[in-house]
């Protein structure tokens, strides 16, 4: 059984990864910070640990993860699924916005990738898997900070990968495209529409499909795989 820690883990993709990989008899440890109601349902649903965690707080990150090595034989798998969006144009965007925005993205993911090493580095054994985006990889109009903090995932996610290797952890990045969750509510449905013209398999991903992906590159037979970048968008970039 694997220990696996799973961050947004109330909602949409997050969500998702959680039931699949409870499904298997993993036991999953995943984090939220406003969806308590939310946390509290899927906790009941799957037996996986709801735990309240502002990633953005390094003293949070470090009670967290020695918590879970405390009760456990350590994190086996690290998923850092959470993240916020940011819909506005760059000359409009006010410090607190970045600071929001890169304090949960980037240095939440830095801060629990750090947390989770020293023991996965004692064990010479251990997943991490972080979740960048299309606009990551290319950039989107007036998403500039948030695209900048998904970019800067792939960076770190690639670096750790180099440093990790010898130590028998693996670090892969996954990076969606249009997946139909709540971040991207702010689409209208005729918004929503165009762009899945745009997309050549003709529609926005699912969560689940997101998650399988994730199963994937935590399981053995990925064991070959480390500091890649693996792109769900339906081939909306090839």
């Amino acid at each position: 059984m694997r220990n696996v820690l799973i961050t947004g883990g109330s909602r949409g993709i997050g969500a998702a990864m959680v039931r699949r990989f409870a499904a298997t008899g993993d036991r999953v440890f995943f984090s939220y910070l406003h969806s308590e109601a939310e946390a509290l349902r899927l906790q009941e649903e799957t037996g996986a640990k709801a735990i309240p965690l502002d990633v953005s707080d390094s003293a949070q990150v470090q009670s967290a993860v020695a918590a879970i090595e405390q009760a456990s034989s350590g994190v086996d798998v690290l998923v850092c699924s959470a993240g916020v969006s940011l819909n506005k144009m760059l000359m409009d965007t006010q410090d607190e916005e970045y600071a929001r925005v890169m304090d949960t993205n980037l240095f939440g993911t830095f801060a629990l990738i750090r947390a989770v090493l020293p023991g996965m580095f004692w064990r010479r054994s251990g997943v991490i898997l972080t979740l960048s985006s299309i606009w990551g990889q290319e950039g989107a109009s007036c998403e500039a900070v948030y695209s900048a903090s998904k970019a800067a995932i792939i960076g770190l996610s690639q670096s750790v990968a180099k440093e990790a290797a010898g130590a028998g952890v693996r670090v892969n990045c996954i990076a969606p495209g249009m997946i139909d969750t709540a971040m991207n509510n702010h689409l209208s449905p005729e918004e929503k529409m165009d762009l899945a013209q745009e997309i050549p398999l003709g529609r926005m991903g699912a969560p689940e499909e997101v998650a399988e992906t994730a199963f994937f590159l935590a399981s053995d037979a990925a064991a070959y795989i480390t500091g890649q970048v693996i792109s769900v968008n339906g081939g909306w970039r090839i």
